[in-house]
This record gives structure tokens, C-alpha cells and sequence, in this order.
């Protein structure tokens, strides 16, 4: 075996260069651990907001146009919340999807809202979608029942002569004239006993009641079949419903706006009736993605409030989000309910209002719709609430 022979010499330069490289090393090893350590902090802080699935149900409705707003225009802006709409075909579809924990939210009418709470809580009320929103329309057998009847929506006012009317059909015929609602336990329901109640006309909830007048459930998209169906027969029908379906069967010509919620259930604001509720487990586990989807709807709801004020391309964009969605809503209804005139729908001050759902319940007990009452303070949660946004 060879052996290498190094002089002294040599080897006094070999530890000399050991030990100008040393710190050398040092220094090269702890940019090597800076770097690494760097890198793992980035991919800790990219899976920390990695979105989250927000999946929200919805009925089509101009109560829920904020939704669809948010979602197309705002959707790949969110940081927390990947936002998905799904649409429902009736209000119990959407109840027992919902309840099953299949989704994190839901759009829903106040009083089912409270049904639901008080039958399977695990959720919480965290904001509005609109307020006010709903109308009665009427078919021309009815109408020519009357003999004030104004041309333009505007001057239409829930006055005495359609509740005498609505009595008379029932005299007449011996049943109740029967008025088509999106559910039962419906803000419109409320809505309808409220304005019969103030004319002396009596509501039943069952075919049995000796009532002159009997709300039945009808989905909102098949309202405008429900009038249809009823005047081929030379029946007097009428629905109490959101819009646009109100403005649908004017402006498609085959019935008439009566009369806008908002002048039979006033408000500051406007009256409650769709409500944002979010289940207990998305709230625990996806808090900021479900508050950056309500801030959305805030904006959203700003966005339509501004485009209905300028019109032109503004408002067309808003159609056009609405008729993606819903292609059974027509530009001429949309633009009807969203009307900036009327103002018989808005999307401005949608934090909680527990007063006014409060007013909500309490018809709805009247009426017979609910049994009792709720701890509005449990069941709302105000983190949601938007700065800058007044109850």
C-alpha cells in the first residue's frame, strides 16, 4: 500500500485553510437553515388560507339576487371563502338540505327560519338579504271586482275595497278564496294577515276554518301557473309572493300588482323577510370565509342598490348576472322589481335587525303561524354584522 507523504509545511497551510473556511461554513450552513426555514413558513401560511368551501342555498327570488351578485362578481376576489350558490326548488327542499349539514348557509324566510330553529337548532341568524320584497298580485276576475284600480304600480295601495272583495267571493261561493304562498310559515303568510286583520277579513290555515280567505303553499316559480291555471277555469286567484314573480304575471300580461309588502308591514328600513343563516359547525370551524361571504353580500347589495339608481350598462350587468341564474326571471320583470322608483325591494342595511324580526314573530304567533316565540339574542349572532352598515 502507498502512503502519501505530506512535509510539515504542508500540513501547517492544510489547517490554516481549515480554519479560514470555517466560519465560512458556518455562514453558509445558517443561510442554507434560513432559507429552508422561510420556505416552510410560506407553505405553513399557504395552507393556513387555503380557501374554505362556503356552500349557500337559494331559492329563485329578487330576495336573493345578492347572492348571485356576490358570487359572480366577488368570488375569485375572497381569501378565505371559496363561495358556492345552490338553487332549491322549494322551500322544504331547501329546509331539509340545510338541516342535513349537506351546506354552511342558507337563504330563508324569517318565520320558517324560526321553525326551524325552534325544531333542530345548530345554526345562527348572522344578517339579512334584503328587506321588504314581496307583493300580492291579482287575476282580472278579481280586478274587475274593483273600481279604483291605478295605472301605475306606484299608486297601488293596500286600501279596504280588495279585502271586501276577497269576503265577497267567499259569501259568494262558499269557499274560501285561496291565495297562493311560497310556505306557510312565509314572511308573506304575515304579511297577508296583517293587511286582512286591518280590514276586518279573516285568514284560515286550513281548508276547515271559516275563513274568507286561505293562503296555500305554492313554489315560487310555479306562481305565475297557479293564476294562469285558475283564471282558465274563471276562478278568482291571487298570490302573495316575492318578486319578481308579482311583476312576471304583469308584465307577461295574464294578472296585476295589488299591493307592495312594504306598505302593509312599514318599517324603518324595511321590513325582514329573507334571513342569512349559517350553521353552528361552519361558524366553529370556517368563521372568517362565512364573514368575508357576508361582507360580499354587503357589497353586492350596494352593487344593485347604485346600478338601479344609474341604469344603462350598470343595471344591464345586473340583469344579466340575475338571467344566468334564474333564466325564468325576464329583463322586463327584473327591471320591474328593481324599479328605482318604487324602491319596493332594497339590499341596504342588512346586519341583524332583532327588533325588526321581532315584529316578524309576533304577527306570526297572531296569525296562528307559530306557536311561540324564540330568544332572539341566541339565535342571532352580531359578529357578522357589517361596519358601516346600520340595523
Amino acid at each position: 500500500m502507498m502512503h502519501t507523504r505530506y512535509s510539515l509545511k504542508t500540513t501547517i497551510k492544510y489547517w490554516r485553510w481549515i480554519g479560514l473556511l470555517r466560519p465560512l461554513a458556518g455562514k453558509v450552513t445558517a443561510l442554507f437553515c434560513g432559507s429552508l426555514l422561510a420556505l416552510v413558513t410560506l407553505t405553513s401560511a399557504a395552507e393556513t388560507t387555503q380557501r374554505q368551501v362556503i356552500k349557500a342555498l337559494y331559492i329563485p327570488l329578487a330576495d336573493h339576487y345578492a347572492a348571485i351578485v356576490a358570487y359572480e362578481r366577488y368570488r375569485e376576489q375572497m381569501q378565505y371563502a371559496d363561495f358556492q350558490i345552490e338553487q332549491m326548488g322549494n322551500w322544504n327542499l331547501l329546509r331539509a338540505y340545510f338541516q342535513s349539514g349537506e351546506a354552511d348557509m342558507a337563504y330563508v324566510m324569517a318565520p320558517l327560519a324560526v321553525d326551524m330553529y325552534q325544531r333542530q337548532s345548530g345554526f345562527r341568524w348572522i344578517g339579512l338579504m334584503h328587506r321588504d320584497g314581496n307583493a300580492l298580485a291579482i287575476n282580472t276576475l278579481i280586478k274587475n271586482q274593483l273600481e279604483q284600480f291605478p295605472l301605475l304600480r306606484k299608486d297601488r295601495k293596500p286600501g279596504p275595497e280588495l279585502a271586501t272583495v276577497l269576503k265577497h267571493f267567499h259569501e259568494q261561493r262558499k269557499v274560501p278564496a285561496m291565495v297562493g304562498v311560497p310556505h306557510l310559515l312565509s314572511t308573506h303568510s304575515v304579511v297577508l294577515h296583517r293587511y286582512l286583520k286591518e280590514h276586518n277579513v279573516t285568514m284560515g290555515l286550513e281548508l276547515g276554518d271559516s275563513a274568507a280567505v286561505l293562503p296555500v303553499a305554492v313554489a315560487p316559480p310555479r306562481a305565475p301557473a297557479f293564476i294562469k291555471g285558475k283564471s282558465n277555469r274563471a276562478q278568482p286567484a291571487a298570490f302573495e309572493q316575492s318578486l319578481p314573480w308579482a311583476d312576471v304575471v304583469e308584465t307577461e300580461g295574464f294578472g296585476h300588482v295589488a299591493w307592495y309588502s312594504k306598505d302593509v308591514m312599514p318599517w324603518p328600513g324595511g321590513h325582514v323577510e329573507c334571513i342569512a343563516l349559517a350553521s353552528d359547525r361552519a361558524i366553529e370551524t370556517k368563521f372568517l370565509a362565512l364573514k368575508e361571504v357576508m361582507e360580499y353580500i354587503h357589497r353586492a347589495g350596494a352593487d344593485i342598490e347604485s346600478a338601479r339608481l344609474s341604469g344603462g350598462p350598470a343595471m344591464q350587468a345586473i340583469v344579466d348576472m340575475v338571467i344566468k341564474h334564474i333564466p325564468a326571471h325576464t329583463q322586463a320583470a327584473i327591471e320591474a322589481s328593481l324599479d328605482a322608483q318604487l324602491q319596493v325591494i332594497n339590499y341596504r342595511n342588512l346586519n341583524v335587525d332583532k327588533a325588526g324580526l321581532q315584529q316578524i314573530v309576533d304577527y306570526a304567533i297572531e296569525a296562528g303561524l307559530l306557536t311561540s316565540g324564540l330568544d332572539i339574542d341566541a339565535f342571532a349572532d352580531t359578529r357578522f354584522n357589517t361596519l358601516g352598515d346600520t340595523q
